[in-house]
Order: C-alpha cells, then structure tokens, then sequence
C-alpha cells in the first residue's frame, strides 16, 4: 500500500470512529442490509463535473480553504454528496450551485457537531448507502459513477413522495431529509440569499405592501382585511 492509500485509511478509519457498533446496528435495522453492507469506501477520484467542489472543510487552526477532509464523512460519501447537492440546487444564469455556496461543508459541519442528532447522522449515513446500492442493482456502478441520465433515473424515483413506489421508502425518506437540508444551507448562504433579493434589517420608506399578483393567488385583498364586522346580537 503506498503513502497515500495509508493517509486515506486513516482519515476514514478517523471519520469512521462517529459509527460506532451500536449505530452500526441502528443502520442495518434503519435500511436493507444491503444497502448498509453495499457501502465501500473508494479513492477520491478526479471531479465528476465543474460543478461538483473538491473544497473541504477546514479544521481549527487551519487557514480557510485548506484540504483537511470531511469531518463526519468518508470521501466517497464526500463526492457523492456534492454531486446529490448539486442535482437539488444546480447553477443557473440567477446565482451559484448548492456547491458553489458550500453546502456540503454545510451538511458537514451539522452533522459532525458533539450535540447532532444521532437519528440524522444514521439516516444520511444509510441514504447514502441506499444510493449506492439502487445504482449498483440498475447500472453495476456506484452513484456517483453512474452517467447522468441514470443518476436521474434514480432521483425521479424518490424526489416525488406521492408517486413513489413503497419499494422506494427508504430512498424517498433520505432524500427529503436531504434536500431540506441543501435549501437550509443554501438559503442561509450569501448565495442563496442574494438570490431571493433578501434586504435584511434596512429601512424602507416606500413600502407599499403585498404585491397584487401574489395577494390574488392568495385569494386575498387589502380591502377584505380591512373590513370591519359588527359582532352579532346574541
């Protein structure tokens, strides 16, 4: 084994350190055994696409921007994370990627808090495996390795609860679970904030309320709300 393969067995060997035997468990009873057994932690590889980040979470005392490793997860989890990322909230003409706004560092950070919430940390652990294991049952490669009309494939499957089939429960919980958390990162960004053109706490002398179009779709009007109804006569 050379240098490097040892230096990338000891970082997963560190991260692997937040599972331990009893969550192991949780995730075999969490998602199909084969899923959680389908698991296997690979080399990074080159970036699957520009838009997919190789920036990683920095360390204390370490300079922003340095390549320090995911803290909760392995790098294969890692890439998968930034491409499913980026399928949730990809790059447009109007601002950035889930990426771009560093979501996955995001998602990272949260999960690899002292106080994060054990469930979570099980089902994005088992949703990824899950992933993994559908990609290789339809294609024979991971996720991540599979082309992007097939990756698709996988993801109209499990983003629409109503239309899902039951076989497709567990992919449909972690994908929830996950594009909440991609919104919560992104929205909460500099990125995802510029994008909705959110002011912050700045005055505004020339605010004139609702705009029509939306106070039409909500049904409602100004002069409704302004009604006064006399209490009836018992």
């Amino acid at each position: 084994m050379s240098d490097a393969d040892d230096t990338i067995s000891k970082e997963e060997a560190s991260v692997s350190k937040i599972m331990t035997r009893r969550r192991a468990l949780q995730v075999l009873g969490a998602v199909p055994v084969a899923a959680a057994i389908g698991q296997q932690p690979t080399t990074p590889q080159q970036p699957l696409t520009p838009a997919v980040t190789s920036q990683v979470p920095s360390k204390p005392g370490q300079t922003p921007g340095a390549h320090a490793g995911p803290r909760f997860f392995n790098r294969h989890e890692w890439k998968t994370v930034a491409l499913l990322a980026d399928y949730v909230i990809p790059r447009d003409e109007h601002s950035g990627s889930a990426t771009d706004a560093k979501v996955p560092e995001y998602i990272d950070f949260l999960l690899s808090e002292k106080d994060a919430n054990v469930n979570t940390q099980i089902a994005i652990h088992g949703g990824l495996a899950w992933l993994d294991t559908e990609s290789r049952k339809r294609f024979g490669k991971t996720f991540i390795d599979a082309n992007d009309t097939q990756r698709r494939e996988i993801l109209d499957d499990i983003a629409y609860p109503a239309k899902a089939k039951p076989e497709m429960r567990y992919g449909v919980t972690f994908f929830n679970r996950f594009r909440d958390m991609t919104a919560s990162g992104f929205f909460s960004s500099a990125i995802g904030w510029k994008d909705v053109q959110y002011q912050g706490n700045v005055f505004n002398p020339g605010y004139d309320g609702c705009p029509p179009a939306a106070l039409e779709k909500l049904g409602v009007s100004y002069d409704l709300m302004q009604t006064r109804v006399a209490p009836q006569e018992k």
